[in-house]
């Protein structure tokens, strides 16, 4: 975070943190570890790690956890952490989709604030009894779609909310990667195999997975409302039970269009999560792969490179940036950004003040609709690609 926010929060005693999931060989559990501690505002104390007792335990001495708050079960930890006085204040919930709607109402019913790796849960049924679970708990609920972190995904909002675009007309987000262009769930890899596994994952491959975050991030930057889609899903690998590439068309409230792909079958391409917006008095684009950098071209004039923390750069970047321009920040520091949004507004909760509204963070609001896009998409491509609402 800028040095301004850093200092204010520095002043709080760390957030008592515990996990659900994110034990050995679980790459999300690590970043959500160096997200929570990189500006110094959380602090790991327990954890229900693996699911089996033994494995959790190994876990929990490898991160180097008081074994009396290494917890076989989420449901176990629930209680007993409720009970503590130092119990945890917080709980992050990094394990495949089908977990997460169960594990989240054990935490918020007893007060305990939830940071939940996306998509919200494996089915919109779920999504939805989840986010009543949410509205009625005193707990505050945070989603990490973690690239609304980046400090120029900010500044690209902030644009659009400005007007510098005029009214949006176009938005194409794509997401493509390649690592499931072949069927590496049947070497029993553990990343591969709960994503294409429809119990873990729900219905939705790529969509799930990957065009969540293409489509989350077309609609924190814009602002805009999906009214209705139009989806073509393919699973390309023989044997393949969820999708692994999507195109999908986008209908906005107020009359933007909108053109979504994401694949994990396309060879060359690692994580490129890539957003052009378009409107009437110009257009924006960001690359992941080269986050510090935006795109701005004023219809008629030449084209303009904003950077993070340089020229062009307006406060919303600022303000989670943390080093001088010339140095890169990337995914980690991006996720952690979600997480020191959470514990200011987590701070503020705990004084009974009210969150400022400069904290942004996705909500159990984004996470439904997310679910509510996989499982559009999913209707939509068995009706031969048919509109549907959304």
């Amino acid at each position: 975070m800028a040095i301004e926010g850093k200092d204010e929060q520095a002043r709080e005693p760390r957030i008592r943190l515990g996990m659900v999931g994110g034990g050995a060989g679980a790459f999300i559990g690590a970043v959500h570890r160096m997200a929570a501690r990189l500006d110094d505002q959380f602090e790991l104390v327990a954890g229900a790690l693996s699911s089996t007792p033994e494995k959790t335990a190994a876990s929990g001495r490898d991160l180097g956890l008081d074994p009396s708050r290494t917890y076989g079960s989420y449901k176990e930890m629930a209680i007993r952490e409720a009970k503590l006085k130092t119990g945890i204040e917080a709980v992050s919930i990094v394990t495949p989709n089908h977990v997460h709607y169960d594990a989240a109402k054990e935490f918020l019913r007893r007060g305990i604030h939830v940071i939940c790796d996306k998509p919200l849960t494996s089915n919109l049924a779920d999504a939805r009894k989840l986010k009543k679970v949410a509205d009625e708990s005193d707990a505050l609920f945070i989603l990490t779609h973690n690239y609304t972190g980046y400090p120029m995904v900010r500044q690209a909002r902030e644009m659009i909310q400005n007007g510098d675009l005029g009214q949006i007309r176009v938005v194409q987000v794509e997401y493509p990667q390649d690592w499931l262009t072949e069927a590496v769930e049947q070497t029993g890899a553990k990343q591969a195999v709960w994503r294409t596994d429809p119990a873990q994952s729900g219905v939705g491959g790529s969509t799930g997975d990957i065009g969540t975050h293409a489509y989350n991030l077309a609609c924190f930057i814009t602002g805009l409302t999906l009214e209705s889609l139009a989806a073509d899903l393919d699973s390309f690998v023989e044997g393949r039970r969820l999708d692994d590439n999507a195109h999908v068309m986008l209908r906005f409230e107020g009359g933007a269009k909108g053109m979504l792909w994401c694949s994990q079958v396309a060879p060359g391409n690692e994580n490129g999560l890539k957003i052009r917006v378009y409107g009437s008095k110009g257009g924006i684009e960001w690359v992941q792969a080269d986050p510090n950098y935006l795109w701005f071209t004023p219809f008629g004039e030449p084209k303009r490179l904003l950077t993070r923390a340089g020229a062009g750069a307006g406060a919303a970047a600022a303000r989670v940036s943390r080093i001088p321009s010339g140095h890169p920040e990337g995914y980690l520091e991006a996720f952690a950004t979600i997480y020191t949004e959470a514990a200011r507004a987590i701070n503020a909760r705990k004084k009974g003040g009210k969150i400022d509204k400069d904290v942004i963070y996705p909500t159990v609001d984004d996470g439904v609709k997310g679910v509510a896009f996989i499982e559009a998409c999913v209707a939509s491509s068995r009706k031969n690609g048919a509109w549907v609402k959304v």
